[in-house]
Order: C-alpha cells, then structure tokens, then sequence
C-alpha cells in the first residue's frame, strides 16, 4: 500500500512460490484423505494421488519452498485429476482437521491460468501466496511524509526468542491475529489450538514492563474467512465461555476482542486499539492502517508532551 508496486520482475519471482504452495496444498489433500479413510471418487485416482506423494521435497528449491515452472507443469494434470477427485473434494471439506493454507482452494481453481506458458503472478496472486516468516525483516516507508519503520518478526516458536532483539526503542506494536483460526491447532504440535496461542503470547507481550507505555494495535485478520466459518461451524464448541449466538459474526468478533482485552492484567494501562481486517483488500487495510498512522503519531505526540 505504502511501498512501491510489484513490477513485472517482482511478479515472476514469486511463481515458483505459487507452484509450490500448490503443490504442497495437493499433497497435504493427498495424505488427508488416506489419513481420514476417505473413498476415491475415481479409484484410477490413486496412481496419480502416489505421483503426487513422491514429489521430492527435498530438491534445493522445493527446501526453499519454490517450484520451478518445468517441474509444476509435469505435476499438472495429476493436479487437475486430484482436484476434481471427490474423495480429494471430500478432504478439502474437512480440512479444520488439519493444516492446510487457507489460499490453497484459490489456486487449485486457477489451475489453467497458472499452467498458461506466459503465466505471470497477478497482485491478488501474490497476496495469495504463502511464504513463512523466518527471522526478521524491517521495512520503511513514508506516510504523508512521517517515517515509518515496521519490523516484521516470524510467528514459528522457533523465531519468538529473537523477538526482543528489535523491542528497543519500539513505539507501537501491531499484533496481528488471523480471527478464522478458532477451530484450528499448531503445525508445531497439532494439538493447541490456534487462537488460545495467539492469546497467550499476547498476554505475555502486553504486560511486559517494557510495553507500559507503548501504544498497542490489535489487528484481527481474515474477516472475510471468518465470516464464512461462523456460518457452519460454531465456536462454542471450542471456547465454551462463549455465550452470543455463534452463527453471529457480530457476536463472534465481541467475543475475540474481550478474549484479547481480558489478558491485560492492568487495566488503566494505555488503551488497546482494534481493527478487524482483511490483508488481501488493500481498500480495506488502506483505511485501517490510516487510522493506525493517526493512532501512533497522536499517541506519540502526546508522550512527547508529557515529557
């Protein structure tokens, strides 16, 4: 949004990422539905489910999550029949049973696109794509002439301990948490659930001493897939303290924002701001994060001030 936009070589850089998160999203279907002793929908299917499995994750760019385009058009109409497959249909319908990229199903419905021999990533595309955090990134830009400079650290628990590296002389933190992932658990440990994680590392970063007088913005992303979710699954099954109705988007987002608002053990403390967003709009987090820049710099005006 504040940065520069891809260019045309930015964009090509990430189709091996594509190819391997469609990839990738295939053989996490593949394996499911063995797993959840799904039936295929076309027995033949196997042969090209095994293809699939065999794919070797271990080449130098697969280890760097890329494939590059040769090696994804091989895989391509094994794809194809996988996705059309109802037993692999099936497993996509279950899939809050375990980890598959909420972009996954954007892709394996843009195969023919994706499989064109100019096929260039498209802006959509690249918000799409899934490339884990490691380590730390730092990004600067300007807003109406006000420098900013974000800090991105990895959510994996093996990048956390690093996180205090850059807590130096930090005036706002954004905490970001996807909002849809209340019925979801760990990849590290594939029994915590999701959402409970996110709040206990909030709760740990919002009553550290050394945040009492950092503005914090609580940012509860996904709006758009937890609208979906709260249609057919409800969150009471999985937060029985929940008491609204769980079909309710409204009362659902209540809930997540008081579950968050409960973890500050003080409560005089700076007020906790919120935003419900959606990362792949850029209207929408466009307008989120001009009331952001408004948050931070009014905040930090006024601590200057009181210096």
């Amino acid at each position: 949004i504040h940065g520069q936009d891809f260019d045309q070589r930015a964009r090509e850089e990430f189709r091996p990422t594509i190819y391997s998160n469609v990839i990738k999203g295939m053989r996490v279907l593949v394996d499911a539905r063995e797993k959840l002793h799904i039936p295929w929908g076309d027995n033949s299917n196997q042969a090209n489910g095994d293809k699939m499995m065999a794919f070797d994750t271990r080449s130098p760019m697969a280890a760097q999550g890329m494939v590059e385009t040769q090696v994804f058009l091989q895989y391509l109409p094994v794809i194809r029949a996988l996705w059309a497959d109802s037993g692999i249909q099936n497993a996509y319908d279950r899939r809050r049973e375990f980890q598959l990229g909420e972009s996954v199903k954007y892709f394996l419905d843009n195969l023919d696109k994706l499989g064109e021999a100019d096929y260039v990533p498209s802006q959509q595309d690249i918000l799409l794509a899934r490339r884990p955090t490691k380590g730390i990134h730092e990004y600067d830009f300007e807003i109406k002439n006000v420098p900013f400079k974000m800090v991105d650290v990895g959510g994996q628990r093996s990048e956390r301990k690093r996180w205090f590296e850059c807590f130096d002389s930090v005036t706002s933190i954004l905490f970001l948490v996807s909002s849809s992932e209340f019925d979801q658990v760990l990849m590290e440990d594939r029994l915590t659930n999701r959402l409970t994680e996110s709040l206990n590392i909030f709760e740990t970063i919002v009553n550290n001493r050394v945040f009492s007088n950092v503005s914090i913005i609580l940012f509860l992303n996904k709006t758009d897939l937890l609208e979906e979710k709260v249609q057919i699954v409800s969150i009471k099954d999985y937060f029985l303290e929940f008491e609204g109705d769980p079909h309710c988007l409204r009362d659902v987002q209540k809930f997540l924002v008081e579950c968050f608002r409960n973890k500050r053990r003080d409560q005089q403390q700076k007020p906790l701001y919120h935003h419900f967003t959606t990362a792949i709009n850029t209207e929408n987090i466009r307008l989120v994060f001009r009331d952001v820049k408004d948050t931070i710099l009014h905040d930090n005006l006024k601590q200057l001030m009181l210096q």
